[in-house]
């Protein structure tokens, strides 16, 4: 891991160089880097690939604070800045997909491309006003009860790996309070006003065990992809890594022609003994 200081705050990273273009991976709430290691190993091989612990989450610091979804964005566009990351494409989970969609909305030069992966879009106000009394309960002295309740009954299938599933429990439990409130609430809030119509670069939004009105979502972004993990709750990307790698791949071979036909270009080469060097 490597970490960089914004003003006085330690932000930390996992970093391996590799070809074009980069993938940074944001990982979502309550959680950090290592719930991308799938997708941070399988596409190493190939990309150079970035992973943030974002700022209250895995070894970075935790100041006492807001924790809004323009702060991470903010951070994260700070550290592209610092590391010359240029034109990556920001994959996030969850709440990481949000931090992924603001950093479209507003730093709209930075990414090449977004993915979002189990990120709720188009929660109806009925549906953010249920997530209420797990606002309040975060903010009580029971807050880590109210933490795995929900993240239990809402984010898995009966078919996820139950040893797994007790780890990210377990690992997304032992979260700071003042970070896992915050940022909960934050990420209701965010769900009210998600500016997904700003969004203009290439975006593919793969969702797991739930799906949001497809249309809709295509009415207020037209390019945007979709598309749907089998046999997997909210972390897919754990749980079934070959699915969601080859959608992954798939996305960015059709999303960013520019690279792919330099690289078939190339391999054409190679397959008819032609040095290009």
């Amino acid at each position: 891991m490597r970490t960089l200081r914004r003003d006085g705050v330690a932000l930390c990273f996992a970093q391996e160089a590799g070809g074009t273009p980069p993938l940074l991976f944001v990982h979502g709430w309550s959680c950090d880097h290592s719930f991308f290691s799938p997708q941070f190993e399988h596409f190493r091989q190939s990309h150079q690939v970035v992973a943030v612990d974002l700022r209250g989450h895995g070894a970075s610091d935790k100041p006492d604070q807001d924790y809004t979804m323009a702060a991470f964005a903010d951070d994260v566009a700070w550290l592209c800045e610092q590391i010359h990351l240029r034109k990556p494409v920001i994959i996030g989970h969850a709440m990481g997909g949000l931090v992924a969609i603001d950093l479209a909305a507003r730093y709209p030069d930075l990414p090449a491309a977004i993915v979002t992966l189990a990120t709720p879009v188009l929660l109806t106000e009925a549906a953010c006003d249920q997530l209420l009394p797990v606002v309040a309960a975060l903010r009580t002295p029971a807050y880590r009860q109210a933490q795995r309740q929900m993240v239990e009954q809402g984010l898995f299938l009966p078919t996820d790996d139950p040893a797994r599933k007790a780890q990210i429990l377990d690992r997304m439990s032992s979260a700071p309070q003042q970070v896992m409130a915050s940022a909960f609430e934050h990420t209701v809030a965010y769900y009210r006003t998600m500016p997904i119509a700003a969004c203009r670069v290439p975006w593919l939004a793969l969702f797991a065990s739930w799906v949001p009105d497809v249309a809709q979502l295509r009415a207020l972004c037209p390019h945007v992809m979709t598309g749907q993990t089998v046999g997997a709750g909210a972390f897919h990307q754990l749980e079934v890594p070959a699915q969601v790698n080859a959608m992954i791949e798939r996305f960015l071979s059709v999303a960013l022609p520019a690279r792919a036909t330099v690289e078939e270009s190339a391999a054409r080469g190679a397959y008819n003994g032609i040095d290009r060097h």
